[in-house]
């Protein structure tokens, strides 16, 4: 299997250790990745608020990569794979994809409406299968309790993430968390946004909003949370002590991405999943698995 690899702003910078976690997982299972090296953020919350033509523009040019290496997209991001859907939604008016791809012409590049960007846990459920996950645990996760957390952009909407089509994607992340033998923890937080996009305007309601769902989660018995997007990773895990003190309780809920909980599952070291990195000690974690 075969993908054209976007890893998104924050895997490439504030959070490393998702990217390397995920190269680890794909060469695990078969998967070969081809990053694309020359796309561009995908405007998520910033562009979008001042420019959302030259968002479309930027999208459209990161999916006619993907088309000219007659590749399907994988994002590892949730907000990534919901921009991209939301471009290659509007693109398909064919009299817009003419204008946008008037910007792309100058290096050679069009989007002919091909793209289907999906995220890696979608690609884990849709392509590789449980049968072929299954034959590849070595280290059953079912001594722990995990929440899931969505976040925004792979819940909603539903027309565009093609719910109906793909019934699978509405609990994707239970799915998983339940095929690595783990117990789900569903709370009331686990669909809701984890405060991110208001970070940098407004912190105080930012971390209220990260340290409701981290403390609902830990109260309802979660020994960790397990997101698909690295935003929320970032904001639940490095922001995690501010939303402490914010919300006055104490916090102690490490946050992981997906790739680093099937990495665990398949046996990969904690070094090489990054789980060293995280503000939030992953220890005592581990040291439920006997790792």
């Amino acid at each position: 299997m075969k993908y054209a690899f976007w890893p998104g702003c924050v895997a490439r910078g504030a959070a490393p250790e998702l990217y390397t976690s995920t190269l680890a997982v794909a060469r695990h299972l078969g998967i070969d990745l081809v990053e694309l090296e020359a796309a561009a953020c995908t405007g998520a919350g910033i562009i979008s608020d001042g420019e959302p033509y030259l968002q479309d523009v930027l999208n459209a040019r990161t999916m006619a990569l993907s088309e000219q290496m007659q590749l399907p997209l994988m994002d590892i991001c949730s907000t990534c794979v919901g921009v991209h859907r939301l471009a290659a939604e509007k693109l398909r008016d064919v009299d817009y994809r003419i204008r946008i791809n008037h910007h792309l012409a100058p290096e050679g590049l069009e989007y002919r409406g091909s793209a289907d960007p999906r995220h890696l846990l979608w690609i884990l459920l849709e392509d590789i299968g449980e049968d072929r996950i299954n034959s590849l645990i070595k280290r059953p996760l079912d001594e722990l309790n995990l929440g899931p957390f969505y976040g925004c952009y792979l819940v909603r909407p539903e027309r565009t993430l093609e719910f109906d089509a793909h019934p699978t994607r509405r609990n994707s992340l239970e799915r998983l968390i339940s095929m690595l033998g783990a117990t789900t923890v569903t709370y009331d937080g686990m669909t809701k946004c984890c405060g991110f996009p208001i970070l940098t305007t407004n912190k105080q309601n930012s971390l209220t909003m990260a340290g409701t769902h981290l403390d609902e989660a830990q109260r309802m018995g979660a020994d960790a949370l397990v997101t698909p997007c690295p935003l929320c990773h970032l904001n639940l895990d490095a922001q995690q002590p501010d939303a402490a003190k914010v919300i006055d309780r104490r916090l102690e809920l490490p946050i992981l991405h997906v790739p680093q909980l099937l990495g665990l599952a398949m046996g990969l070291p904690p070094e090489e999943l990054g789980l060293t990195r995280h503000v939030v000690d992953t220890r005592n974690l581990l040291n439920r698995l006997g790792v």
